[in-house]
């Protein structure tokens, strides 16, 4: 089966949630194929498999993780997003590589400077507490050079401002003056959004 076709193969299994868990070994033995495209594509899936039935991929979690390695910055990031739905499915099938993922904070690429992003507002949804003493780190990406990472950063203090209000209130201040001064719309508004979650929850 050529690239194309596998990946429309693919794109049909992602429809049919039915054959996900009986698939994962398929999906997860694609993570060696040829090529990124399809890896990424796996990565992708095994992670959305992970949220909805997380013990159907225990065995394939260290495969995806070694991709947060991968000198391709799609595979880094699909690695870090899969890691993220997995870990808000159940956080302890991910808690080995979860200090790991900070380091994409500082990632050359933009696009897995946001997955980060992203994943730790997954993870947070269902274990909000380990994050509480790491709060620093998305208020520095609040001040990204890439505007899409800006738009991002505000809702992971959204999504703790709703479970962990008291880990958001010492960057109110912070977040109430990018609301008023960054030049990107959405930013401001999410840091809105941001504020009024840490406020009606708090």
């Amino acid at each position: 089966m050529n690239e194309p076709e596998l990946y429309r193969e693919l794109g049909k299994l992602t429809k049919d949630r039915s054959r996900w868990k009986e698939s994962v070994p398929y999906v997860a033995s694609l993570l060696t194929h040829d090529s990124v495209k399809i890896q990424a594509k796996a990565l992708w899936l095994l992670g959305e498999m992970g949220l909805a039935d997380p013990p159907s991929v225990r065995d394939a979690v260290p495969a995806v993780a070694s991709f947060c390695d991968s000198p391709a910055p799609l595979l880094r990031e699909r690695a870090v997003n899969a890691l993220g739905r997995i870990g808000r499915g159940d956080y302890a099938l991910i808690e080995p590589y979860w200090v790991g993922l900070f380091r994409f904070a500082a990632d050359d690429e933009a696009a897995v400077r946001l997955s980060f992003i992203w994943a730790s507002e997954n993870i947070a949804t269902n274990t909000p507490d380990i994050y509480e003493n790491h709060m620093s780190v998305f208020a520095a990406l609040l001040y990204d050079a890439d505007d899409k990472v800006r738009m991002e950063a505000p809702e992971i203090f959204r999504v703790l401002g709703k479970r962990r209000p008291a880990f958001v209130r010492p960057f109110t201040a912070q977040l109430q003056e990018i609301a008023q001064t960054d030049q990107n719309r959405v930013v401001r508004i999410h840091c809105l959004g941001a504020i009024r979650a840490a406020e009606q929850n708090g």
